[in-house]
């Protein structure tokens, strides 16, 4: 059964910090692209950062450059997005998302919301 689980959101200020946690299980990690998304209230979902399976390559939105870090341990199985600088517009339902064309195959996790506000 596969399962991807967001955790670590939650409410923090304008400025602040925190570091969002994706743990996989029922499929080949290694082998997925993994891929950060968000939806800010009322608005569409929008890609966040994305890092190849190996972990050599990262890509970043323009809205969070400099301010966001992708990043995945294989071993755990899990992605991480650190998050630093927080601006009232990153307030948005994080959700991490598992994809491999090899396969035409792609999961989603459930979400975890990140409020920042003062």
């Amino acid at each position: 059964q596969v399962q991807l689980v967001e955790s670590g959101g939650g409410l923090v200020q304008p400025g602040g910090s925190l570091r969002l946690s994706c743990a996989a299980s029922g499929f080949t990690f290694e082998r997925y692209t993994m891929r950060w998304y968000r939806q800010p209230p009322g608005k569409e979902r929008e890609l966040v950062a994305f890092i190849t399976g190996a972990g050599a390559s990262t890509n970043y939105a323009d809205s969070v450059k400099g301010r966001f870090t992708i990043s995945r341990d294989n071993a755990k199985n899990t992605v991480y997005l650190q998050m630093n600088s927080l601006k009232p517009e990153d307030t948005a339902v994080y959700s991490c998302n598992a994809y491999a064309a090899i396969f035409n195959r792609q999961y989603w996790g459930q979400g975890t919301q990140v409020t920042v506000s003062s």
